[in-house]
């Protein structure tokens, strides 16, 4: 078969002419993309390539002129409001969304504990300080983007308009322009097919429950009833910006520096010092595989451009479809990162991979890799120990429990709520670092959110001020305090909601003193946290914990073994306890 014949048959398969609802255009996309990766030549791939553009046109339409409601209805979670472009996220349901933050701040007028948690007096202070605007790499980022400021600047709203920009920097921007909120269209690690909706109010950090409840309930209300008073009555995406009354534009990335550098007194690091550093050692090199989203944009500037020997940046183009790979760091997205490091002559290697909206990063020194378990933990002994700060840690309860031994030798205390990185806000001033289990961190004196660019910079700091490999780093710190050995996976299931939660009940059955098979021997349970899904703690100090995924219809599952040889047994207890509740065949 031609390729030809091939992109007629997938598009004869998935693609309804003329009708949106019934074509299933990101299945088509995902089966383009695997033939334009498969191509045996530059000139084959540029046909897979012509069709790819073709479907993401459709798809634009499809996101221009829907009307309605979303597909599923709208519901703001850990980490805001995530779905699938062009069925849930589009033009008007991105504006019908904007107007309900919008009617928040209007109930804000009458609701004290509504202001305490915007951090704003009401609707008028929050026009005068106005919002930050960005998006990642996602396809119609721009788009979905203009929907927004056409209902901001159409009420009043300043806007700060940061174009395609990281969570991390759009939350630097939010409290260096003292603005009242920002709004990123992003779904973060996501496949490609989803489109998010991100909502940070004026600390700069993720929205409390009582923000995204309102959100959540203003937006059904207007879907519901097809009206809002604050939805502009025509919607003009292609007015050119400059035309937009009361917009700003904002260099995102300077607010991040300049946030930095404010606060070296408070988190001990000397950004400028610590660039010029980089660029004068020989025996240091970075690589950063951006995964085509929104770092690649800054990651050169971020490092004050350095010579192009100390920095090597991997899929750093412009690419929806992230070359067919899910986005996120994880073991398997880290192999261009090695290899590209493998090829370098330099001693002290710093490699790491960001996902697309520069709020997740992981690392590794080229031989070892180094999850955000081992890293956060690294980074508290790093502002204790070398930097010489006083304070606690701040861990998700589905981290490793390094950082917990950690702070009892240094008589500091640990914060430890349930996965969110909003759970954080009540310890934001006193945590030197808080992080969870899904690779994302931040420091004291810096955002509220989490930020990949403060975690690559205390990586160069600790390789620059240490001299040595993180792996090294991270194993003289295992000999001091003791070695864990985490991992996590996920599960797709069927169920969700109360049903899900119904079959996760079952696990109430292991219970403290009860016993689970892990390997060839068994292990009793001496405790249970049940502040978030169920944490079941073994008399050898290894746990695991499983809880339903915040952001996608899975099970998630993390362990932690005491040894290297056991974390694969505990990895396979939990699938088995997951079976017993039915969830799993």
């Amino acid at each position: 078969m031609t390729i030809a014949h091939e992109i007629a048959a997938i598009s004869t398969d998935c693609i309804v002419t003329g009708n949106h609802e019934q074509s299933r255009y990101f299945e088509a996309i995902k089966r383009l993309v695997a033939g334009r990766n498969a191509a045996a030549s530059p000139a084959d791939r540029v046909p897979w390539q012509t069709e790819i553009d073709r479907i993401y046109q459709l798809i634009e339409d499809e996101m221009r002129t829907r009307t309605g409601a979303p597909a599923k209805a709208v519901a703001f979670g850990t980490s805001g409001w995530r779905g699938t472009l062009g069925k849930d996220l589009f033009v008007r349901s991105v504006a019908t969304v904007t107007a309900a933050i919008l009617g928040m701040y209007k109930e804000a007028d009458r609701n004290e504990a509504l202001r305490q948690a915007l951090g704003v007096s009401g609707f008028a202070e929050m026009r005068l300080r106005g919002c930050v605007v960005g998006f990642d790499n996602r396809f119609g980022g721009p788009l979905l983007a203009r929907a927004a400021i056409d209902v901001l600047c159409a009420n009043g709203v300043r806007v700060y308009y940061a174009g395609e920009a990281t969570t991390g920097a759009l939350s630097a921007s939010v409290l260096v322009r003292r603005a009242a909120f920002s709004i990123n269209l992003t779904p973060s690690h996501n496949p490609l097919e989803y489109g998010g909706f991100k909502y940070n109010a004026a600390d700069g950090g993720p929205a409390a429950p009582i923000l995204t409840d309102t959100i959540t309930r203003l937006a059904g209300e207007y879907m519901a009833s097809g009206r809002a008073d604050l939805l502009p009555a025509e919607l003009d995406v292609n007015r050119p910006l400059e035309k937009q009354p009361g917009l700003v534009p904002e260099d995102a990335l300077a607010s991040w520096q300049h946030l930095v550098r404010n606060n070296v007194q408070r988190h001990g690091i000397d950004y400028d010092r610590l660039l010029a550093g980089l660029a004068a050692n020989s025996r240091v090199t970075v690589c950063v595989d951006a995964v085509h989203g929104a770092a690649r944009t800054y990651l050169a500037r971020l490092l004050d451009n350095p010579p192009p020997e100390r920095l090597t940046l991997l899929r750093a183009t412009a690419d929806p479809t992230f070359g067919g790979i899910a986005p996120e760091p994880s073991s398997a997205n880290m192999r261009p990162v090695l290899a590209a490091l493998a090829a370098r002559p330099e001693p002290l290697k710093i490699g790491a991979i960001i996902d697309p909206d520069g709020d997740r990063i992981r690392f590794t020194d080229g031989d070892v890799e180094i999850s955000m378990n081992q890293f956060g933990a690294m980074a508290y002994h790093f502002l204790h120990e070398i930097k010489g700060k006083r304070g606690m840690v701040a861990k998700t309860v589905a981290t490793s429990n390094l950082a917990n031994a950690l702070a009892a030798q240094l008589g500091e205390e640990v914060f430890e709520p349930r996965v969110g990185f909003k759970e954080f806000k009540p310890v934001i001033d006193r945590a030197l670092v808080f992080f969870e289990e899904s690779d994302g961190i931040s420091i004291i004196g810096h955002t509220p959110e989490k930020d990949a660019f403060i975690g690559l910079i205390l990586a160069i700091d600790m390789t620059l001020t240490l001299n040595k490999p993180l792996g090294q780093y991270l194993a003289d710190i295992e000999d001091q305090f003791g070695h864990y050995y985490p991992d996590r996976d996920g599960v797709a299931v069927s169920q969700q909601g109360e049903a899900l939660l119904c079959s996760l009940d079952k696990l109430r059955a292991y219970g403290p003193g009860s016993t689970i098979r892990v390997g060839e021997g068994e292990r009793t349970i001496t405790e249970v946290i049940d502040i978030d899904g169920r944490k079941m703690i073994l008399d050898d100090g290894s746990w695991i914990m499983i809880r339903p995924s915040g952001t996608e219809p899975k099970v998630r599952f993390y362990v932690e073994a005491r040894s290297r040889e056991e974390t694969v047994l505990l990895v396979k207890s939990a699938k088995s306890m997951l079976a017993e509740t039915g969830l799993l065949p």
